[in-house]
C-alpha cells in the first residue's frame, strides 16, 4: 500500500484533495461537519459549508445568534471533517477560532445570490419557530425593505476561521487497514506521524 504523501505544509495535499473532489463529489465537496463545544461541555455538531481557506486557516459563515455561533464565542475551539464518498477520504481538522474581518465579511456576503442575503436577514437562526408563516412573513417584510437596492450584510452575520492546530488526511484501504497521516502544528511548523488504522 503506498502512503500519503507527506509535504511540508498540509495545505497543499488539502488543496489538491478538494480540488479532485469537486469534480468528483455528486453533490457539494465543500460540506463539512462542525464541531463545537457548549458552554456546558456538551458537544455539538452540523454541516457547513467551507467558504475558503489558506495558510491562515479554514472559514465558514454563520448567523452569530446561532447556536453554533454563540458556543463559538464562549469556547473559541472547533472542529471540523470533510469526507469525501466518492474518493474514498477525508480530513480532520481542530484547531482555535477566530472571527472574520468585517472586511472579508461584507465580500463574501456580496457574493451571495440575493435570496441568500435576504434569507440572512429574516431567518432568527436557532430560535424557536412557530410555524413556516411567521418565516415567509419575515423573508416578506426584507424583501419590500431592501426593494431592488444592495442588501447591506446583517451585523449579526458573519464569519469564522479555524487556524488549524492538528490535521490529519485518511485514506480508505482495503481490509479496512486505512492510511492516516497526522500534521501538528508546533513554533517551529508542522511535525507529522502516521497512526494505525
Amino acid at each position: 500500500m503506498s502512503g500519503l504523501p507527506e509535504n511540508a505544509d498540509p495545505l497543499v495535499t488539502f488543496a489538491a484533495w478538494y480540488e479532485e473532489a469537486k469534480g468528483s463529489e455528486p453533490n457539494d465537496p465543500s460540506a463539512m461537519a462542525l464541531a463545537t463545544v457548549g458552554p456546558d461541555g456538551m458537544p455539538s455538531l452540523r454541516m457547513v459549508l467551507l467558504k475558503g481557506f489558506d495558510d491562515r486557516g479554514f472559514v465558514f459563515y454563520t448567523n452569530l445568534g446561532s447556536r453554533k455561533g454563540r458556543q463559538l464565542e464562549t469556547t473559541t475551539k472547533a472542529a471540523l471533517c470533510l469526507h469525501w464518498k466518492s474518493l474514498r477520504r477525508q480530513v480532520r481538522v481542530e484547531g482555535e477560532v477566530a472571527p472574520v474581518s468585517d472586511a472579508e465579511a461584507d465580500a463574501y456576503f456580496e457574493s451571495r445570490p440575493r435570496d441568500s442575503q435576504i434569507g440572512a436577514w429574516a431567518s432568527r437562526q436557532s430560535e424557536p419557530l412557530e410555524g413556516r408563516f411567521v418565516l415567509e412573513r419575515r423573508i416578506a417584510k426584507y424583501v419590500a425593505r431592501f426593494g431592488l437596492g444592495k442588501v447591506p450584510r446583517p451585523p449579526f452575520w458573519s464569519g469564522f476561521r479555524i487556524r488549524p492546530q492538528r490535521i490529519e488526511f485518511w485514506r480508505d484501504g482495503a481490509f479496512r487497514l486505512h492510511d492516516r497521516l497526522v500534521y501538528h502544528r508546533s513554533s517551529d511548523g508542522w511535525t507529522t506521524e502516521r497512526l494505525f488504522p
